[in-house]
């Protein structure tokens, strides 16, 4: 399947390498091509991005064949077996080496300005380009972050030839392509724009990521005082945060959650502070009929808000509820509760259904979300609407399933969810 641009090739990408966001990354791109598709990854893990300037080493009137690479701070990798074989000789590859290095530096310092690169010791770094062909480069890249310091690497690309990952097995602790065609010539063959990247779209993606990081504050595992027990979670609170956002994940599902850490990760960049917790102990989560015990879970919600309003990083905002599956139901009955104050609810592929007369107290708005392909939730959260009482509204993703798992149909949810909390928190200081 072509891609149509790299940003849309990133976002793709993004969604295959979802589970990376729990080892911290630090996202490369290859200039200029490799960054759009890097950005779109990193803003996607909550990632710093940086790019990765390396030049192949080429022997002397054998270019294609490459005898090391050079990296930036001086960083040389060299292909011992290269060098035996064309017989080429230290002072010729200290020539080169000064050469390819100077180029390095300026392209850096084009590409980075005034800004350090990102430091890769003990990290996990993703290293993403538009594509992969002959992968020399790719590879030379692995080699400098190695030298760098990075722990894990991994290479991550839209689209590479057939068997390209045997290549890597010696230079990548994990190598990702979303696809790989039996016909390949070209990488620009399998996108509909395949225009140039300029030097300055390079730095206004770098700059843009930078300024992203700058006003994100690195979540932290906060436990949740409910009654006697302390409950795990996740806050994280942006700069300047105009609200919190206290999600309810449904059965099955934890704070680890990939789905509702991203929405959380889109929230953070939109200015609210989310927090993830566990509604039941690691004991209690076997037992099924607490898993579907809404009374149960919308109280120990409601008592998370209450220690929110209380925990000195977050008295002072609005509270809202995030709520997926049977965690939608109990942030509904939470917010049918006057005395907690919702400034507002979002349900995605919710259950409102399980919570039964609650939803004839609701007067926070709430916005519900379903997929189109998920016809008996859809149905549910028709019924529900009619007897909520305050501002609703359903919003129907279309191809999207039950877990909005179809491309692109969970971004669509990040950011509705985003735009109806900012819109009723920001200005609106929390009381009592």
């Amino acid at each position: 399947m072509p891609f149509a641009d790299r940003t849309e090739a990133g976002r793709r990408l993004a969604e295959r390498l979802g589970p990376l966001r729990e080892l911290d990354p630090v996202v490369l791109g290859l200039p200029r091509g490799g960054v759009p598709v890097a950005y779109e990854v990193a803003r996607a893990l909550g990632a710093p991005l940086d790019v990765i300037v390396v030049r192949k080493l080429g022997v002397p009137h054998q270019p294609e064949l490459a005898m090391g690479a050079v990296g930036e701070d001086g960083v040389l990798v060299v292909n011992e077996q290269a060098l035996r074989q064309t017989g080429v000789g230290g002072e010729r590859l200290d020539e080169v080496a000064r050469r390819e290095g100077r180029e390095v530096e300026q392209r850096a310092r084009r590409f980075r300005g005034h800004h350090p690169r990102v430091d890769l010791t003990g990290r996990t770094v993703v290293i993403v380009d538009d594509g992969v062909a002959t992968g020399s480069t790719a590879m030379a890249a692995c080699r400098v972050a190695r030298a760098h310091g990075a722990k894990h690497v991994v290479v991550a690309v839209p689209v590479a030839p057939r068997g390209w990952a045997a290549d890597f097995q010696s230079e990548a602790d994990e190598v990702v392509a979303l696809e790989t065609p039996r016909l390949f010539m070209s990488v620009g063959q399998f996108y509909d724009d395949f225009s140039q990247t300029s030097d300055a779209e390079v730095t206004a993606l770098l700059d843009g990521a930078r300024a992203a990081q700058a006003h994100r504050r690195p979540p932290t595992d906060q436990d949740v005082l409910v009654g006697t027990l302390r409950l795990p979670g996740r806050l994280s609170i942006p700069i300047d945060a105009v609200g919190l956002v206290i999600f309810a994940h449904g059965s099955g599902s934890s704070r680890l959650s990939p789905r509702n850490r991203y929405v959380a990760e889109e929230l953070g960049r939109a200015g609210l502070a989310t927090l993830l917790f566990d509604l039941l102990q690691p004991q209690e989560e076997g037992d099924r009929a607490l898993v579907f015990d809404v009374p149960l879970l919308a109280g120990r919600l409601a008592e998370t808000a209450r220690w929110a309003r209380d925990a000195p990083l977050t008295r002072s905002l609005p509270i809202g509820f995030f709520g997926a599956s049977t965690g939608a139901a109990a942030a509904l009955c939470a917010a049918a509760r006057p005395e907690i104050e919702v400034a507002a609810v979002v349900s995605r592929g919710g259950r409102p259904d399980l919570a039964g007369d609650c939803l004839d107290a609701v007067t926070a708005p709430t916005l519900l979300v379903v997929g189109s392909r998920d016809p008996a939730v859809l149905n549910l959260n028709r019924q529900a609407q009619a007897r909520l009482r305050g501002q609703t509204r359903l919003q129907v993703v279309p191809g999207a399933t039950h877990l909005f798992e179809e491309p692109g149909t969970l971004e669509q949810v990040a950011d509705l969810a985003a735009q109806w909390f900012v819109q009723h928190m920001t200005g609106r200081r929390a009381t009592g």
